[in-house]
């Protein structure tokens, strides 16, 4: 059974989603603030985290950004409806999703399964390893190394470097990631993927010719993982 942390001040919102979730088959925990909500997402009891945004004490995307230096827990951030700036920057800081509120518990608890699919494959189900230039993905150990060396990737960001790279030369939509990768259907104006592509590039450097970025964008469909000249 899955134990999903909830950090969010509207108790009564904790209580409903709590009864939904642990009807769901979740084991549910509620923190009010973000300071006891920081604690709680360090113990290292809880599969995912949702984290409200507009906390008392310490703000949501302080706690996210505390939590990232420490650990790669799933987070999926809870917005006010129309808070663009909150959601973007939140998806920088290394959420793997987020929900605008008001939201249908159906769809929190769909966006809950995605996220969980990701970070919880079962390595007997995944397939083979895939190595493009220096840059080698191993779905089993859920590892990714540059050059030998080993790269930090949250969930979302390592399910969206394996699409890529195992259609590596070859254009990827972004209504194929937003459905392989976040678990939902691409709706127009939903910056999601393209926030965790900007991420990624920052973290995965350049090609090992240097010659330009490893995800390039190819404007109106998606992207493609470029195969350095030394490849073609």
């Amino acid at each position: 059974m899955a134990k999903i942390l909830i950090i969010d001040d509207d108790v009564e919102l904790c209580e409903l989603v709590g009864e939904y979730l642990t009807r769901e088959g979740f084991e549910v925990e509620a923190a009010h603030n973000g300071d006891k909500g920081l604690e709680r997402s360090l113990s290292g009891q809880h599969a995912l985290v949702v984290l409200d945004l507009m906390l008392p004490g310490m703000m949501g995307l302080d706690v996210l950004r505390r939590l990232r230096g420490e650990s790669q827990i799933p987070v999926l951030i809870l917005t006010a409806r129309g808070e663009d700036v909150d959601r973007i920057v939140g998806l920088e800081i290394g959420a793997d999703d987020y929900l605008a509120k008001p939201f249908n518990p159906r769809e929190l608890l769909a966006r809950v399964r995605a996220i969980l699919r990701r970070s919880q494959a079962s390595p007997a189900a995944l397939a083979a390893p895939v190595t493009v230039g220096d840059l080698e993905l191993d779905p089993g150990a859920r590892t990714v190394t540059r050059g030998g060396e080993p790269l930090e990737l949250t969930a979302v960001e390592f399910s969206l470097l394996e699409a890529l790279m195992r259609s590596a030369g070859q254009v990827v939509t972004r209504e194929f990631l937003a459905q392989t990768v976040l678990g939902r259907r691409f709706v127009a104006y939903d910056r999601s993927i393209d926030m965790h592509v900007s991420k990624l590039r920052k973290k995965l450097g350049s090609l090992p010719d240097g010659d330009g970025e490893r995800i390039k964008t190819v404007r109106g469909v998606g992207y493609i993982y470029a195969r350095s000249s030394e490849e073609d």
